[in-house]
């Protein structure tokens, strides 16, 4: 009687096994990327971005995350992620004006006050607009999340005036507005993408770097640079990007859900910024970094006076003043 009732059972078995593996096929998984490592505010940012997406969507979706450039640079992941080869990225703004033109707007030299004038802009109605120039590039913009506001870094002296920029060799970000800023500074621009910039800075290829109290913890870059000047030249924002096909293809239910996802992380991304922001210049400080705190910001944007009269010709002044004045 026993062996009837185990053949009975098989049928059940067999069952159950194939709910299994069904489940395991409605599962998508997708791709998410950054340049830096995971222990920074970009692995932030899309560690949380996972998650609430998992949970959002009861597992139906899972997002993997990739750290410190393992699919590309950000350059790369951009075009990836255009191309529909990756699913989605946070990537700071810097290669994204050679994809979404208007955006460079955002990467002029002082152009916000500080990080709550720069949030306010994004979240509000410019930075909103902004996100809809993107779509017709192939890319549905879920949110602006932040890199923060950078600072220049060099191994051959201390910066305390824009004189004392003249000659030195500075990789910068692959975009136009950066480079045209800091050529206007006397530096000597060389647009490099992010993953090739620590050895570049070991080996002298390089005199110096500007970024992020964030990033330049995150990269270490303190071991090859000697002297830190909080310029605060440029705010940087970051974007999650994702594939703009494959987001038309998720109900209006995962669709709210990938934005909201998004929303929560850039939250969490922002925080980790101000708490680097706030430790930072300590925590590189006792790892012997030589740091100017206070330099005369005025003569900054005095020496870059022909590069901004050249902006309000690309960009229009009524439109860096409606940035610049928003409240």
């Amino acid at each position: 009687m026993k062996f009837p009732a185990r053949l009975a059972a098989i049928p059940a078995i067999a069952l159950a096994f194939s709910f299994g593996v069904g489940a395991v096929q409605a599962q998508t998984a997708m791709k998410i990327s950054i340049s830096v490592g995971q222990n920074s505010h970009q692995g932030v940012g899309i560690d949380t971005f996972a998650r609430e997406v998992e949970k959002r969507t009861g597992g139906r979706y899972k997002v993997q995350t990739f750290y410190s450039g393992s699919l590309g640079g950000e350059r790369e992941s951009i075009e990836a992620v255009q191309l529909g080869t990756q699913e989605l990225t946070l990537t700071s703004t810097g290669p994204v004006p050679n994809f979404v033109p208007a955006a460079r707007i955002l990467d002029i030299p002082f152009l916000f006050r500080d990080k709550a004038h720069a949030r306010a802009v994004l979240d509000g109605p410019i930075g909103q607009e902004m996100l809809k120039e993107f779509e017709p590039k192939g890319f549905k913009a879920l949110a602006w999340a932040e890199n923060g506001i950078r600072h220049m870094t060099n191994s051959k002296r201390a910066v305390n005036a824009p004189e004392d920029l003249k000659g030195l060799k500075m990789r910068t970000m692959e975009n136009p507005v950066h480079v045209a800023a800091y050529k206007g500074f006397g530096i000597i621009t060389t647009p490099m993408a992010f993953p090739e910039v620590f050895t570049a800075l070991q080996q002298g290829t390089v005199d110096g770097q500007e970024n992020p109290l964030s990033v330049i913890m995150a990269a270490k870059f303190e071991q090859v640079q000697k002297h830190l000047t909080l310029t605060g030249h440029v705010y940087s924002p970051a974007i999650f990007l994702m594939n703009k096909a494959a987001f038309d293809k998720l109900s209006a239910a995962d669709k709210q859900a990938f934005l909201d996802a998004a929303k929560e992380a850039t939250r969490a991304n922002r925080a980790r910024v101000d708490e680097d922001d706030t430790k930072g210049v300590a925590e590189l400080r006792a790892k012997g970094m030589q740091v100017v705190e206070n330099p005369d910001k005025a003569r900054f944007q005095a020496a870059l006076a022909p590069v901004y009269a050249d902006f309000e010709k690309q960009f229009g002044k009524a439109n860096i003043d409606r940035i610049r004045n928003f409240k």
